[in-house]
């Protein structure tokens, strides 16, 4: 132990410079630590959110952690007495410190540059959808609509987006563009059902708005035109025919405007429960379990031949 005490002494005492350079590092050591104490004491007295308070202090310790190593670097390595190679490490370490804040920086003025969306827009970025409602430098906010509530209706929480995400998430823009979705609402009606007559209904009740709404719609792609490549040449309300499991599917595809899904799924709704109750030949199907004799039931040319005892 007297051995090793000896030797240090010996170093210490043959190059007059390192007890300096030790005794600097110890201070900038300090420095640094009360920097981000005081750092960290005036962000807990503006910011409440946990959230942000982690963001804050993880931030702030790599920050004090960079730029500490670079500054005890430049005492002990002697290249660093370069200012150019000391603003080259140093912008180095900020940039890695600072990754997500200067990307979200960087889509903020993506965001204001090429505007995939404003405030107001109806949008999808990633699993999160809803109506953009702020946009700040490092997060963009949006009210939330889907999720646990049907037809893209609000779910009444604040969700706040990285700005960043704009360069890493695909994106759906509701609003901007056409400004109007394709809405389909299935109808599935028995095989007793007269289904051409059920169809008829269907496209009447569909087609009611319709007029009023194309033109609408028309006008508006020709718009987007000049800056989408959007072609639609048919805009009426198409009903749609498939075979099902349990009966004929009538498909209605109709246009509507993004925030009016639910309203005018529940017009279209009760219009067909009031047509199809007034037919005495149109039923609506659903899961039934039945016994069907070919021989008694079937098309006569299609019936299989009864089998003798």
């Amino acid at each position: 132990m007297q051995d090793a005490i000896g030797r240090l002494r010996n170093i210490l005492e043959s190059n007059d410079d390192l007890e300096a350079r030790a005794l600097t590092t110890v201070v900038v050591v300090i420095v640094f630590l009360l920097l981000r104490y005081v750092a960290l004491r005036i962000v807990y007295g503006r910011v409440d959110d946990t959230k942000a308070l982690y963001q804050w202090r993880k931030t702030l310790t790599y920050t004090a952690f960079v730029l500490g190593f670079l500054a005890v670097g430049r005492i002990w390595i002697q290249g660093f007495d370069s200012v150019s190679t000391f603003l080259g490490l140093l912008t180095a370490g900020l940039a890695i410190a600072l990754r997500d804040p200067i990307v979200n920086l960087a889509g903020w003025l993506f965001i204001i540059w090429r505007r995939p969306f404003d405030v107001g827009d109806r949008i999808q970025i990633g699993d999160h959808r809803g109506d953009v409602i702020d946009v700040r430098i490092f997060q963009f906010t949006l009210m939330e609509i889907g999720n646990w509530v049907a037809a893209d209706q609000s779910t009444g929480r604040v969700i706040h987006v990285p700005n960043g995400k704009v360069f890493q998430e695909t994106q759906a823009n509701y609003s901007k563009g056409f400004q109007h979705i394709w809405n389909e609402i299935p109808v599935l009606v028995t095989f007793e059902s007269d289904w051409k007559k059920a169809k008829q209904i269907l496209t009447e009740i569909a087609t009611k708005d319709a007029e009023r709404l194309s033109k609408a719609a028309e006008e508006r792609i020709r718009i987007a035109a000049r800056q989408f490549m959007i072609f639609y040449t048919h805009l009426s309300p198409v009903v749609y025919t498939s075979i099902a499991d349990s009966g004929v599917l009538l498909t209605i595809r109709y246009l509507c405007e993004p925030r009016m899904r639910r309203a005018t799924e529940e017009q279209i709704a009760e219009d067909i429960l009031e047509r199809f109750g007034d037919c005495d030949d149109v039923d609506f199907a659903y899961p039934t379990t039945r016994f069907y004799d070919n021989p008694a039931e079937g098309k006569p040319a299609a019936r299989a031949p009864l089998q003798k005892p």
